[in-house]
C-alpha cells in the first residue's frame, strides 16, 4: 500500500508556493505555456473520459470542477501543476469536464474575475491552492453560495471564517518533515542542517518534525554525535546572502539542508552545488531540479484533491461535515504526506524500512510533535540542535 503512496508521491515535482513560499517554471503538464498564458481569459484544458483538449474557454464552455491558478502556470512544477494534475485526474476517472483560469495579476479582483468566468461556465466546484486565495474565497463563498470551494494550504489561520460550501485542506508537516529527517540519518548523514523561509507555521512544523525524526533515528542507531543547524532566513526569496549562509554551513561540514521556504531552496541548491554537499527539497518532488536532491518531504496533492471532491461529488456536490465550512488537516493516514521513494537516491535507508515507519504513523502509533510555537522547541536526546538567530 505504501508503495502505492510512493508512486502517487512520485508524480508530484519541485517546489511549493502557498504555505512555504513561491514557484519556478518548466515543462508544462497539459499543454504548451504559451496556450497558457493568455492573462485576461480564461485557459483551458478539457478532460474527458476518453480526451484532452487544450485552448480558451468561452462563456459557452461546460465547466464541472473549475481550478483557478495563481499568477503562475499550469507547467509550474508547483501548486499549480499538480493541483491541476489531480483535478484532471478526478475529472476524468468521474467523466467530468476541468478547466483552469489564469488570473490576469496578482491580486484579488484578478481572481474574483476568474472565479466569476467558472462559475458563468458552468462550475459546480472551485480548487485553489494557496493562502494568498483567502480573501478571495472569503468573498466569492458568499457571492455562490451554492458552488463549493476547495483550498488546498489554506487555513483558518488565512480564512477565519469559511462557509459551509467551503473547505479548508491543510497537511501534517511535522509527518513529513519526520520522514526526511529519519531518512538523512539512518542513511548516515550525521551533520544535518534546516533552512526555512518566514517562521510560519506550515514550515515550523516541517522544521520541527525533521528534528525530532533524526533525533529519532540517531536513538534507534545509538548515535549521539549528530548534530542539525537550525536557521529562518526571514523571507521565502533566494538571495547572495542566504547562498553565503549556506556555504558557510557546507563549508563547516553540514552534509545536508532540508530546504523549506519557496524559492529559498534555490540558494541551499546554488550552494550545494559548490560545496559537493545535498539537499532535502519540500512540499512537492524536487528530484528533477539538481542531482544534489536527495529525497523531499511532500504533500500529495492529487490525493487531497480527489478525497475532498469524491466528498462533494457524493453528496450531490455540497461537502458533508467532513470538509465543509472548516479546516480539515490531512497526512499520513490519508496518504497525503510522504517521502518519494522512486526517485529518492538514498544509500542504506530502504523501502522496507520507510514502509514500516509511514505505517508508524499512519495507524498512530508513532505520533510527532506538531508544535509551531518557535519558543517551545522540540525535546532531543540524540542529536545537537544548533538554533540560529
Amino acid at each position: 500500500m505504501k508503495r502505492v503512496l510512493s508512486l502517487v508521491l512520485a508524480c508530484v515535482m519541485t517546489l511549493s508556493l502557498t504555505a512555504c513560499g513561491g514557484n519556478s517554471a518548466s515543462t508544462s503538464a497539459s499543454g504548451s505555456a504559451s496556450k497558457a498564458s493568455t492573462a485576461s481569459t480564461s485557459a483551458t484544458s478539457t478532460t474527458s473520459a476518453s480526451q484532452t483538449t487544450s485552448g480558451t474557454t468561452s462563456s459557452s464552455s461546460t465547466t464541472d470542477v473549475a481550478f483557478v491558478t495563481d499568477v503562475g502556470n499550469i507547467d509550474d512544477q508547483s501548486f499549480n501543476q499538480y493541483t491541476w494534475e489531480g483535478v484532471q485526474t478526478f475529472c476524468k476517472t468521474n467523466n467530468l469536464k476541468a478547466n483552469y483560469y489564469r488570473p490576469s495579476e496578482d491580486s484579488d479582483a484578478a481572481r474574483i474575475e476568474q472565479m466569476d468566468n467558472a462559475v458563468k461556465d458552468g462550475a459546480k466546484t472551485i480548487v485553489v491552492a494557496g493562502y494568498l486565495f483567502a480573501k478571495a474565497i472569503e468573498q466569492a463563498q458568499t457571492k455562490y453560495p451554492d458552488v463549493c470551494f476547495l483550498a488546498l494550504d489554506v487555513s483558518t489561520g488565512d480564512l477565519a471564517d469559511p462557509a459551509a460550501n467551503t473547505a479548508l485542506i491543510t497537511y501534517n508537516e511535522e509527518q513529513a518533515g519526520y520522514l526526511a529527517g529519519y531518512a538523512a540519518v539512518t542513511d548516515g548523514y550525521k551533520n544535518l542542517g534546516f533552512l526555512g523561509g518566514m517562521a510560519v507555521p506550515a514550515v515550523i512544523r516541517y522544521g520541527y518534525g525533521f528534528v525530532q525524526g533524526a533525533d529519532a533515528a540517531a536513538k534507534a542507531l545509538n548515535e549521539t554525535d549528530v548534530k542539525l543547524k537550525y536557521w529562518y532566513s526571514g523571507g521565502f526569496q533566494a538571495t547572495d546572502d542566504v547562498k553565503a549562509k549556506m556555504d558557510s554551513w557546507y563549508s563547516d561540514g553540514t552534509e545536508v539542508v532540508f530546504a523549506c521556504g519557496g524559492p529559498v531552496y534555490q540558494s541551499a541548491v546554488a550552494a550545494a552545488q559548490a560545496n559537493n554537499g545535498k539537499v532535502i527539497g519540500v512540499d512537492v518532488d524536487q528530484s528533477g531540479v539538481d542531482a544534489c536532491i536527495i529525497t523531499s518531504a511532500m504533500k500529495s496533492l492529487a490525493s487531497s484533491v480527489n478525497l475532498a471532491l469524491t466528498d462533494a461529488m457524493n453528496n450531490g456536490w455540497k461537502f458533508t461535515d467532513t470538509y465543509a465550512g472548516k479546516e480539515t488537516k490531512l497526512g499520513a493516514s490519508q496518504n497525503c504526506v510522504g517521502l518519494p521513494m522512486e526517485t529518492s537516491k538514498f544509500n542504506t535507508f530502504s523501502q522496507e524500512q520507510y514502509d514500516t515507519l509511514f505505517k508508524s504513523l499512519s495507524d498512530g502509533s508513532l505520533t510527532v510533535d506538531d508544535s509551531f510555537d518557535t519558543e517551545q522547541k522540540p525535546a532531543v536526546t540524540n542529536v545537537t540542535v544548533d538554533y540560529e538567530s
